[in-house]
């Protein structure tokens, strides 16, 4: 009896190890992954490249992705050697990226984008609307009108200088947007290209004389906040706790995800700046070993529809985020309406306003 039931025993351990063998890779697909890449990434797509989902979808493509975050904008400074590939948030950033790693020709993927964005609490957000620098068009959306905005900016208006703050104990000083920094992030530096554009007359900052024009406003911008963040992850984490400024810059895509993952966005107000540069978030292969990961992150169906559930609109895919985006238009712009988009400055005249910004340099 002994020797019958040791038989059976060892019967359905060998079935054990055979299912598990058998049935491992499908409950775990990560482990089908046939190479590591190493990559440096935009804070804001973190969440993107943590979420188990994109772990296994990756994995079941061959692949296991390892990020570190960085500032798109300071990427160029990285030992670039390192890593396999690097996806910095807008193409301006991945061009100083491709230079600095000798790859320059190397086959971009530009797979998502997302318009910058400013949240607001209801309050500042009111206030706003109620003198003229915001357009509501409902309880939680609406529009930041950069004109308005910019002027108020040049004449140095607090809040205490606008109708109705003073039911608002929260706002008081100076009327800014906190954004980061805009030598070394990319929503910064985008910000000041929107900016200036406007400054300048609608148009695209070309030349040193632009420069000039629009230099001192951008300076007002920066100089009144202070300290300045390295990425728009930290500020947004901050005013989803309930602590931070009354206005911050951040990337719609970290609203849209917060939405889609069905989070508690609180009392946020979300508004669209009426003039704004979305942000093409960039893929650079470094070497070999990457070279079809952009690709696969910019055409796979499963890839594309979890990026959609990070808040990231997919290239050439209205349909897919208009769709996620329908049971959230409380907060979303999905069509992004009334939205002007505009050009950026080249590299070099985008970071001569940066350092002008931050009063390092009086020429570009």
């Amino acid at each position: 009896m002994r020797r019958i039931l040791g038989i059976v025993l060892g019967l359905l351990l060998i079935g054990g190890v055979l299912y598990v063998v058998a049935f491992q890779g499908q409950d775990h697909p990560e482990t089908t992954a046939t190479k590591t890449v190493r990559g440096v990434i935009g804070s804001e797509k973190s969440e993107l490249f943590r979420d188990p989902d994109v772990v296994r979808a990756l994995a079941a493509k061959g692949y296991t992705v390892k990020t570190e975050t960085s500032g798109s904008w300071a990427m160029d400074q990285l030992a670039l050697k390192d890593f396999d590939f690097a996806f910095p948030s807008s193409s301006e950033p991945a061009k100083e990226v491709a230079v600095a790693a000798g790859v320059e020709g190397a086959q971009e993927t530009k797979p998502f984008y997302s318009p910058l964005v400013v949240i607001a609490r209801p309050g500042a957000a009111q206030v706003l609307a109620d003198n003229g620098l915001a357009k509501m068009s409902g309880k939680s959306s609406g529009t930041l009108l950069m004109g308005p905005f910019l002027k108020a900016a040049a004449e140095d208006r607090t809040w205490q200088q606008l109708s109705g703050s003073s039911a608002h104990a929260e706002l008081t000083g100076t009327v800014f947007i906190k954004t980061t920094d805009p030598a070394s992030s990319n929503s910064g530096a985008l910000f000041l290209a929107a900016a200036s554009n406007v400054a300048n007359g609608n148009s695209v900052v070309a030349d040193d004389a632009a420069i000039a024009r629009t230099a001192p406003l951008m300076r007002k911008l920066i100089s009144v906040q202070g300290a300045l963040e390295q990425s728009t992850d930290d500020p947004f984490r901050a005013f989803i706790s309930g602590s931070g400024e009354p206005l911050i810059l951040v990337y719609e895509s970290q609203v849209a995800a917060l939405l889609l993952q069905n989070q508690d966005p609180g009392d946020m107000v979300v508004l669209y700046p009426d003039t704004t540069v979305n942000t093409a978030h960039t893929f650079v292969p470094l070497n070999e070993k990457a070279k079809e990961l952009g690709t696969l992150l910019a055409t796979d169906p499963r890839l594309r529809e979890l990026a959609v559930h990070r808040g990231f609109r997919p290239q050439d895919g209205v349909a897919e985020f208009t769709a996620a985006a329908a049971p959230h238009t409380a907060h979303l712009n999905a069509g992004l309406t009334g939205i002007r988009q505009v050009g950026t400055p080249t590299v070099k005249i985008l970071m001569a306003l940066a350092q002008r910004a931050k009063g390092q340099g009086d020429t570009p």
